[in-house]
């Protein structure tokens, strides 16, 4: 009744349902596994954010390398803007895609040490890139800002190139090893991105709050890839009644056909 099982086609039929279904199931696995990673790196940032703010020394210091845990945690810090050795980041967008720079300016704390601020995003407008932008200043004297706390860019990290040769007071990644050798300063590791005070005029335009990724989207493909598993076997069985059905059907009418001869 089930002989056709043995046939070429069935038998590569079932061989390829029986590869599907653990394939699927690892797939599902591996899913699960995004969405519990995406899940904790979520509620890091979460955290992070919605930490008690605290001062910058406390999370940082010269050469220090701020790890994934304290990325994002609200510092403060106390003391004035260098504007004179400010410079801008290349090649960086704001909300709305546009291409301009990022506003890094040396922050020198009470102490005479320094901290990276990335003031936020300013159009690239100039009269050509070679020329340095027109950046708003900072507010003068002894002032406190608070920010997130970011670690060091790397290429690795960022995917962003480090190009050397670049006009004067530009550069492609905010990096406090390479700031501290161009100040000749002691700088803190890592830099903050800043949220207050806000600018005036709305410029440069501050960076938002990290998106959460979207966890919920691999717990779903998770459940899918599972269901896909289940379905291989029943849409199987599925197959081999409906074949057996059609090679009976066949098999009754060639039986029907064949008695009117015998008679």
């Amino acid at each position: 009744m089930y002989r056709f099982l043995l046939t070429r086609q069935w038998v590569i039929l079932t061989l390829v349902a029986l590869l599907l279904i653990p394939t699927m199931i690892r797939l599902g696995i591996w899913q699960m596994h995004r969405y519990e990673e995406r899940s904790a790196r979520n509620q890091l940032v979460s955290d992070a954010l919605h930490a008690k703010p605290v001062p910058v020394e406390d999370m940082t210091s010269p050469g220090h390398a701020v790890t994934t845990h304290d990325r994002y945690h609200t510092v403060t810090a106390t003391g004035h803007f260098d504007t004179k050795d400010e410079v801008v980041v290349r090649r960086r967008t704001n909300e709305d895609d546009e291409v301009g720079y990022h506003v890094l300016t040396p922050f020198v704390l009470t102490d005479g040490k320094v901290v990276l601020i990335n003031r936020g995003w300013i159009p690239s407008n100039g009269p050509s890139q070679t020329a340095f932008p027109k950046v708003p200043a900072p507010p003068s004297g002894r002032v406190t800002v608070s920010g997130r706390l970011m670690p060091d860019e790397t290429t690795a990290a960022s995917g962003i190139k480090d190009l050397k040769g670049l006009p004067d007071r530009q550069i492609m990644l905010i990096n406090s090893e390479e700031q501290a050798r161009r100040l000749g300063a002691e700088v803190l590791g890592g830099y903050i991105q800043q949220t207050a005070p806000e600018p005036k005029g709305d410029t440069p335009e501050q960076i938002s709050d990290p998106g959460q990724e979207d966890a919920p989207l691999n717990y779903a493909y998770m459940i899918q890839w599972w269901l896909f598993a289940a379905g291989v076997p029943y849409g199987w069985w599925v197959l081999v009644r409906r074949e057996r059905r059609d090679r009976t059907e066949a098999a009754d009418e060639d039986a029907a056909q064949a008695e009117p001869a015998a008679v």
